[in-house]
């Protein structure tokens, strides 16, 4: 597999006056109809893959400033974090395809993060068995969820932030192998109470994950939290810390 970075620079966040290494590639694969793009902040620490929330492309927590809340970690060394593109998401949503077509779409997109994606992190930390931990908002938060309950030999842990889990992600399916391997990985669940927010599909998921024994935290935040960046840049390094970085 052939990777072609297409950018590299260093990026300074004005909140910390840091300055933070910030590298991006883009290729070819035949898992996508267009081309992969991959971006990395930071130099060094656990891997850290973060979704998009609706389907927004791979530098959308630069923009939203979620790179910047979680600056201190990144500038200690604790974590590089890395982004892509959701086209998954993008595809659900835009209500174009018919649902078959979005099907397969979505499981030319699982095999393009673990085969593609995986591939990259390792090889960018020069580490061919780390595991990278999981994270995302919003639609993103299913994402997450999905990815590890699909792969949990190569994902250590998924933090899933105001999900939408529509459908509700399922463990229906699953090995008795895999199942068991998710058994040894963890699952961090967040939402606020506020608008527009769905704490039942969290306090649900917490309930069926518990059914089967798999590890999970609920972290419930209040009516003064609601669905926006605000509280995903404020919630994440804590939640982040509980994952042991």
């Amino acid at each position: 597999m052939a990777f072609a970075a297409w950018s590299s620079a260093t990026a300074k966040s004005d909140k910390l006056l840091v300055f933070m290494q910030k590298e991006a590639w883009t290729w070819t694969t035949p898992r996508l109809p267009q081309a992969a793009r991959l971006v990395r902040w930071g130099h060094f620490g656990a891997p850290v893959l973060i979704f998009p929330t609706a389907g927004g492309d791979f530098e959308e927590i630069e923009r939203f400033h979620l790179i910047d809340a979680l600056g201190d970690l990144i500038d200690r060394g604790r974590m590089k974090v890395y982004s892509v593109d959701g086209l998954a998401t993008r595809a659900w949503l835009s209500a174009r395809a018919p649902e078959q077509e979005c099907k397969r779409f979505q499981e030319s997109y699982d095999s393009f993060l673990y085969e593609d994606v995986l591939a990259r992190i390792r090889a960018d930390c020069r580490d061919p068995k780390i595991e990278p931990i999981l994270m995302g908002a919003s639609r993103g938060a299913s994402t997450a969820l999905t990815t590890l309950f699909r792969h949990p030999d190569s994902f250590r842990a998924a933090i899933s932030i105001s999900g939408i889990y529509d459908p509700a992600p399922s463990l229906k399916g699953l090995t008795a192998p895999r199942l068991e391997r998710l058994r040894q990985r963890l699952i961090i669940l967040g939402s606020g109470e506020g608008d527009y927010e769905r704490p039942a599909d969290s306090r649900a998921l917490s309930e069926t994950l518990a059914a089967q024994n798999v590890p999970s935290r609920l972290s419930l935040w209040g009516r003064e939290r609601d669905h926006s960046w605000s509280t995903w840049r404020d919630l994440s390094p804590r939640l982040l810390a509980q994952a042991a970085l």
